[in-house]
This record gives C-alpha cells, structure tokens and sequence, in this order.
C-alpha cells in the first residue's frame, strides 16, 4: 500500500525528497500561496507546528499557482516570502499543481476515492491531515483556519 511518506517532493530548497525524512509524524499537508486573501493561515500554521512538532507533528506547505495566479513567484521570492512575513519555518515544497493533466502524483493519491477524501482541490490552502502511517483522516476546506475547534480536535485525536 502506497502512503504519503512514499512520495518524492522536491523541496522549495532544491533538496531531493522532503517527505521522506518526515515518515512516523503527523502532518498536516496544505496547498498554499502568497497572493491569497487565505494567506494569513501561514501565521497559524507556524504556530501550530512551533507549538507541537516536539510531538512529533509537522506542517508541510506546497506552493501552488493554479488558482487565480496567486503565487507566481521563484523558489527564492517564495521562501523569502514565508520566512519575512510569516517567520515560516516547517517545510515547504517546490512548486507544483494540485489539479489537472500535471497534478503531481502526491495530489492524485490525495484525492483518490480510494483514500476517502476524493476531488479537485477547491482552493489555496486546503488541508490534508496525515497520520503517522501515512494516512489520510481528514481533509478540510481553504477557510478552515489552524485555530478551528474541529480541525484541532481531530489533530488532538491523532497526535
């Protein structure tokens, strides 16, 4: 059985496989962007991975333009982007599609009908959490903010 952590993603820093080193961890996985009106999750997002990776959670964001061109930018503009603004530290992915004939492999297993959480993204800033496993148990919405009491109740259940 394939899982998130069997993926290769390119990191927005050039290194070959982020996903790998983050195999046995919770993850919350998001399509993100820099121009979206649901950018300002990046602040919740940094939060929440400060205030639980030693729990063996992560974050992973994965820059994506297909969505009103709202991130249109190089690998560097983006990661001083995230770093200046938002003191984003968790990892990021090189920039790739989330739908469509060059939807990266990652995003087809995602939405698979077989893992429960089938369809095209919607949106910027949707989420998938991960189990340690490499499962998905959830997938939320873009206006889903980290500080929601569902999302953090499903996350407290999974931690």
């Amino acid at each position: 059985m394939t899982t998130f952590y069997d993926f290769s993603v390119q990191g927005l820093d050039g290194r070959e496989n982020i996903l790998a080193a983050l195999r046995g961890k919770v993850t919350l996985a998001v399509n993100v962007a820099s121009k979206c009106g649901y950018t300002p999750q990046y602040a919740g997002l940094e939060e929440l991975y400060q205030e639980l990776k030693e729990q063996n959670f992560t974050v992973v964001g994965f820059p994506c333009n297909q969505f009103g061109a709202q991130e249109p930018g190089s690998a560097s503009e983006i990661q001083s982007f995230c770093s200046l603004t938002y003191g984003v530290s968790f990892p990021l992915a090189a920039k790739i599609d989330v739908n469509g004939t060059h939807q990266h492999a990652l995003y087809a297993w995602l939405t698979a009908k077989e893992n429960g959480f089938p369809g095209n993204i919607g949106w910027n800033f949707e989420k998938f959490l991960i189990d340690r496993d490499g499962r998905v148990i959830c997938r939320y919405p873009s206006g889903t903010k980290p500080t929601d009491p569902t999302f953090l109740q499903d996350l407290a259940d999974v931690l």
